[in-house]
């Protein structure tokens, strides 16, 4: 493991909870606290170890998890690599993980190839337990409530719009200082969940310029490429006059774009992200359990943020290890419990489940064993 790599946090979070700086996200934590839930075996009673590989905008969020549920559990050693999407799913699926976090559900293929650590004959399933908004992030000296919408989004990221004062541009930014220098795109290198939810909203919104479907690999040969919300992060800070889509957990420090929904400009929110997914139906076809979500990405609700991803905790719904599979569902149980989910908004910026979608899962989790 590359034990330099970063997670980039809420400076606001700080104080809340020390961030780990290593890529290994394990938290010794003080036995006093008060005790979280914990499924159903009782807290302190659990022992072992839980190893995690997956995305890096879930990366903050992990790191309050593995802190809250290690208070109450100090015999449990939580260590999660925040190495992207979709090698948390590969790692998932060859058994060199227990579990993984994901900012796409597994694949039709992927479901169909399970994981060694699952009881032969059940599958994977995916645990929607993140909701985060995506930030357009851009570094322009001197730029203030830039506002875009998915048309020109799509334009930039594609290639077709390639300065600061394009037309395009400046239409919707009237009276705002525009350079006119060229746009310095920044996109994920890795197999990225991010950039899936990312081509996702722009195929969904602006087809007749973004012609790719959605993909976890960025699809234009376009631009600056970083590995990881950390990598993203610290290539647009570097890069004057540059633009990339990141989660919002990462873009503490940058000008964060205002989107265009229905008709009306919408500032970043995690509420309406959070609102959009509460309104979305789970994907058809899907297993028992299997709890990914199809996101409305035309929800033009006030507030709404349709430029949303839902990042999921992928487990065996059976493991082949029972002792494996008490640890996941104690660490599940408390990601998806109201007070793991305080926990994540608090460090990464991002909004709890909606009730009826935090019940919902918390009856999918109690099914693993």
């Amino acid at each position: 493991m590359n034990v330099n790599r970063r997670i980039f946090t809420r400076a606001s979070s700080i104080a809340a909870i020390a961030v780990a700086a290593t890529i290994v996200l394990s938290s010794c934590a003080a036995n006093e606290a008060a005790p979280a839930s914990t499924g159903t075996t009782a807290p302190n009673a659990l022992s072992g170890t839980l190893n995690g590989i997956g995305s890096s905008a879930q990366g903050a969020a992990e790191t309050a998890w593995i802190a809250g549920f290690q208070t109450s559990n100090p015999k449990v050693t939580v260590n999660y690599d925040p190495q992207g999407s979709g090698a948390g799913r590969t790692n998932f699926i060859s058994g060199a993980a227990d579990f993984a976090g994901s900012d796409a559900a597994l694949k039709d293929t992927e479901i169909a190839t399970p994981s060694p650590l699952c009881k032969a004959g059940t599958k994977a399933i995916d645990l929607p337990v993140y909701i985060s908004p995506i930030a357009i992030a851009y570094n322009v000296d001197g730029l203030k409530d830039l506002k875009l919408d998915a048309a020109t989004i799509a334009g930039i990221f594609k290639g077709a719009i390639t300065k600061w004062d394009d037309a395009a541009i400046k239409s919707l930014n009237s009276g705002a200082t525009l350079p006119s220098a060229p746009i310095t795109v920044v996109h994920r290198s890795d197999d990225s969940g991010t950039t899936q939810n990312f081509t996702d909203y722009l195929s969904a919104n602006a087809p007749t310029v973004w012609d790719k479907p959605a993909a976890q690999t960025y699809p234009y040969a376009i631009g600056d490429a970083a590995k990881g919300t950390s990598g993203v992060a610290d290539a647009v800070k570097g890069a004057a006059n540059s633009i990339a889509y990141i989660d919002e957990s990462g873009a503490t420090g940058l000008g964060i774009a205002q989107l265009k929904v229905g008709d009306s400009f919408v500032k970043i929110n995690a509420a309406g992200a959070a609102d959009v997914v509460a309104k979305s139906p789970v994907a058809a076809g899907r297993g028992t359990n299997d709890l990914a979500i199809a996101i409305d990405r035309k929800n033009t609700d006030k507030n709404a943020w349709p430029l949303v991803l839902v990042s999921y905790m992928i487990v065996c719904n059976t493991y082949d290890d029972p002792a494996k599979a008490e640890l996941v569902k104690a660490y599940a149980s408390y990601v998806a419990s109201s007070e793991g989910q305080s926990a994540a908004a608090t460090q990464a910026g991002s909004s709890p489940l909606a009730k009826d979608l935090a019940a919902k899962v918390a009856k999918a989790i109690a099914t693993i064993k």
